[in-house]
């Protein structure tokens, strides 16, 4: 696949850094010298956001949440997503309160799906910071680590596949319906980070029928 962030900063660069050798990548941000530079430190090309988002088969959001909206007019507004799966993997979340921000009761990744009509949209990669993503050993308590992710049918199977090649193992939380609850989730992850926790901290999915890696 032709994975395209929009964004270059460093979870665009940990995961970007798991999908090299498997994957075309395109990083793309606001200041050309340090795009080139992170680029290049993961095997990836550098561009603009437009160049990102005309070059990728899948968009990764990896700005700042607050920039979203921002961005994909940067990248040529809804038309340039069309046909494309996007995975948005912000957090609209307080650093002050750490409650989420948005006060509709709906995610930003809904508010993302509608504005881009022609585009395949889900949420991953939310609830863990980039340390996490950096780690070659993506297994917490002799498990392999879990990664719940939100998508419509389409964009469903792609999302799941990038999971994968990170090594850690996919669970469908369900519709996009469902990503304001991993919104809600990475909230209490990212208050005991700011508490001092340790960066690798997660919510790990624990099924009883899924066994321990040996």
């Amino acid at each position: 696949m032709k994975i395209g962030f929009v964004g270059a900063g460093g979870m665009a660069q940990a995961l970007a850094g798991k999908w090299a050798g498997t994957h075309e990548l395109m990083l793309s941000g606001r200041t050309p010298e340090k795009t080139l530079e992170a680029a290049e430190s993961v095997g990836a090309k550098a561009g603009t956001a437009r160049e990102a988002v005309a070059f990728a088969d899948v968009v990764v959001l990896a700005t700042r949440w607050e920039d979203v909206f921002t961005a994909i007019d940067t990248a040529g507004g809804p038309a340039a997503f069309e046909g494309k799966t996007v995975i948005d993997i912000n957090n609209p979340v307080s650093i002050e309160t750490f409650l989420t921000t948005r006060d509709d009761g709906r995610s930003l990744t809904q508010a993302i799906a509608e504005a881009l009509p022609g585009a395949h949209v889900g949420k991953a990669f939310n609830m863990a910071q980039v340390a996490v993503w950096e780690d070659p050993d993506m297994s917490y308590d002799g498990r392999q680590m879990v990664t719940l992710y939100t998508a419509d049918d389409t964009a469903d199977a792609t999302i799941a596949q990038l999971i994968a090649d990170v090594g850690a193992e996919p669970l469908r939380l369900g519709s996009n319906d469902h990503a304001y609850q991993l919104e809600a989730a990475a909230a209490m992850v990212i208050k005991f980070l700011f508490a001092g926790s340790d960066p690798h901290t997660i919510f790990n999915f624990i099924r009883p029928e899924t066994k321990p890696i040996r």
